[in-house]
């Protein structure tokens, strides 16, 4: 296909994470022109449409036709088909988008957007759409939506079986409006009405840490988040850092571009991520020689760190040019593919899977740290930056430090 990029790294993660208004860790996802009608007249010949199904389809309508007692609405009864035999594949990333719901995805990406504010992934096992993290100070965060919640309703309707984008879609609305959430939290439902707001979204944060240590968390890997992580680095360089920790929790994806831009940012020249599709065609994404960081880098990285955050953790480990601290990472390795329909719909489909530079694919495995530490409530705050420091930051701090 022409005109190909890497969109959501939705890598989203197992996490499918969008940003709803949310965010999805979403996937490894890739956007492409096509013909329906020459895509439909190929497969028609194969092994998912036949003439024995042309018929069946016939016969239905000619029943609905006749005796079905209200309106039809046709569109839908169209989009239903369509979703229909995309979820037949039984792919939990794969997924048809209507006119609608395609803007809206679309639109997530770019970092500014009007819903509720939180993180959200969707389970690549039983497809549970869970909140990874508010983002702070959003609507999400002030009725007191918490990491772990799994959505189970919106406005009264059940999500169950739903694609992550879809929900998503309902979540979201014009400022002002309110959203009905029932989420599951310790075996128990809550009921959350949230007042929906404009979402300008700030990706990066970052201050100096005791000891000229400089500190980068990023949230999600959207448009906004390239220049945001290159003016924090340049910020922190100009203040003298001498080290550097990355802070990748809960982080559980986005897009394949801006990782890919961050890590020319911190790599020499070479590749930083590869895929193959099914045919073993193989496509490499590569770091320039025009920037490189030659300072020590400790990243945090935990189970909820997902697909653009692995592809970023995993080329820095391949490279020895950081050393990852704390769990193991969420394990997506696959890659979605979004292709533009001619009217205006699309298609989501797994197309390839993805690999270190040492070749490494990590889907259902995910990344080992090189540091195991479990997080504990074990806190304190640094005497001169005054940040408060938990057990993983601090034995990331430790490392840099002392190289051990």
């Amino acid at each position: 296909m022409k005109n190909r990029k890497f969109w959501q790294g939705f890598l989203t993660g197992g996490l499918s994470v969008l940003l709803c208004m949310l965010l999805v860790c979403a996937g490894l996802t890739v956007t492409g022109k096509i013909d329906i009608r020459n895509m439909i007249m190929k497969v028609s010949s194969g092994s998912i449409l036949n003439k024995k199904l042309d018929s069946k389809m016939t016969e239905l309508q000619a029943y609905i036709d006749q005796f079905f007692l209200d309106d039809i609405d046709r569109e839908k009864v169209q989009d239903s088909i369509c979703k229909g035999m995309v979820d037949g594949l039984g792919d939990v990333y794969a997924a048809y988008y209507n006119e609608e719901e395609y803007k809206d995805m679309k639109e997530k990406t770019s970092g500014n957007y009007c819903g509720i504010g939180a993180y959200v992934s969707q389970s690549a096992t039983d497809g549970a759409i869970t909140i990874v993290q508010p983002i702070k100070d959003s609507p999400a965060e002030k009725v007191g939506l918490k990491s772990g919640d799994i959505i189970s309703e919106v406005n009264g309707k059940s999500v169950e079986g739903m694609d992550l984008t879809a929900v998503v879609s309902k979540m979201k609305g014009k400022a002002g409006t309110k959203v009905e959430l029932t989420v599951l939290r310790d075996n128990h439902q809550k009921k959350f009405t949230i007042t929906r707001e404009e979402i300008h979204s700030q990706t990066v944060a970052y201050k100096m840490l005791d000891g000229k240590i400089g500190y980068i968390e990023v949230s999600s890997f959207e448009e906004v988040t390239k220049q945001q992580f290159r003016d924090a680095l340049d910020d922190l360089e100009k203040q003298g850092e001498k080290s550097l920790v990355i802070d990748l929790r809960n982080n559980g994806g986005g897009l394949l571009s801006t990782a890919v831009d961050m890590l020319d940012r911190l790599l020499p020249e070479g590749i930083v991520v590869y895929t193959k599709d099914k045919d073993g065609k193989k496509e490499v994404y590569r770091s320039t020689d025009k920037e490189s960081f030659d300072k020590p880098i400790a990243i945090l990285v935990n189970e909820n760190s997902a697909s653009a955050s692995e592809v970023f953790s995993g080329a820095m480990q391949d490279y020895n040019k950081a050393v990852l601290v704390g769990t193991t990472t969420f394990g997506k390795g696959i890659v979605q593919t979004v292709f533009d329909l001619s009217d205006g719909t699309a298609i989501k489909l797994t197309t390839a899977k993805y690999y270190t530079p040492k070749g490494r694919n990590i889907h259902g495995t995910g990344l080992e740290p090189d540091i195991t530490e479990a997080l504990n409530d074990q806190t304190h705050r640094q005497k001169k930056s005054g940040v408060l420091i938990d057990n993983q930051m601090q034995r990331a701090i430790d490392y840099l430090k002392n190289g051990k």
